[in-house]
């Protein structure tokens, strides 16, 4: 395995699914569920998503020919979705457990609220198979999901360390934290669609009018 590669591959997911992204999820969970219900969460969360980023790492090619996915409608879709999402935060738009009464609170809710900004993550997905087929090779689209292995396997090292700083910080700094996410995230996401248009050929403006 190329190091060089790895830690490109590496830098890429932590910047998409790394820990800044990940623990302010949590720390709305935090604050909802109690401590052995919180660990179960993060173990099973970060499981699905070792699960869901390996197949579709090293089937990536195989992904994309069975569905007829190009590279700008991928791009496209990944930056639409999570820009839905970026505008939820920015707005504080209640999703997930957020609309559940506390008696519903439980392990499957926490997970449900994880599934877009983590398990499932628009952002990661897209960097995932983009990565994996850069290279026609196994030994590439491997180093590509050791990189996102790595990086799960670090955010759930920071929650389980942080679980208690996360309960313990005031809820208002979290919703200020999450209305500042949503702004990058969404420069994020229109960077996706806008490299999506340019792969599609569309020409933009070159001189900012």
């Amino acid at each position: 395995m190329n190091a060089l590669t790895f830690s490109a591959a590496l830098i890429t997911f932590v910047s998409v699914v790394g820990p800044p992204k990940v623990l302010l999820s949590f720390a709305h969970l935090a604050k909802l569920h109690p401590p052995r219900q919180l660990r179960t969460i993060a173990l099973l969360s970060c499981g699905a998503a070792i699960f869901i980023g390996l197949v579709v790492s090293l089937t990536a090619p195989v992904l994309l020919d069975l569905f007829h996915i190009s590279t700008p409608a991928l791009l496209l879709a990944g930056g639409i979705i999570f820009f839905l999402y970026a505008v939820g935060l920015v707005l504080g738009i209640p999703t997930g457990v957020d609309a559940l009464s506390e008696e519903t609170l439980d392990v499957t809710s926490g997970l449900r609220e994880l599934l877009v900004p983590f398990v499932v993550s628009p952002l990661a997905m897209t960097a995932l198979l983009i990565e994996a087929t850069a290279r026609a090779s196994w030994s590439w689209r491997s180093t590509v999901a050791g990189a996102y292995v790595a990086v799960i396997l670090l955010d759930l090292v920071c929650i389980l360390l942080l679980e208690r700083v996360l309960r313990a910080t005031h809820h208002a700094t979290f919703e200020l934290l999450g209305r500042l996410l949503g702004l990058l995230l969404a420069a994020v996401s229109i960077d996706l669609v806008l490299d999506g248009l340019a792969e599609l050929g569309v020409r933009l403006s070159e001189h900012g009018h």
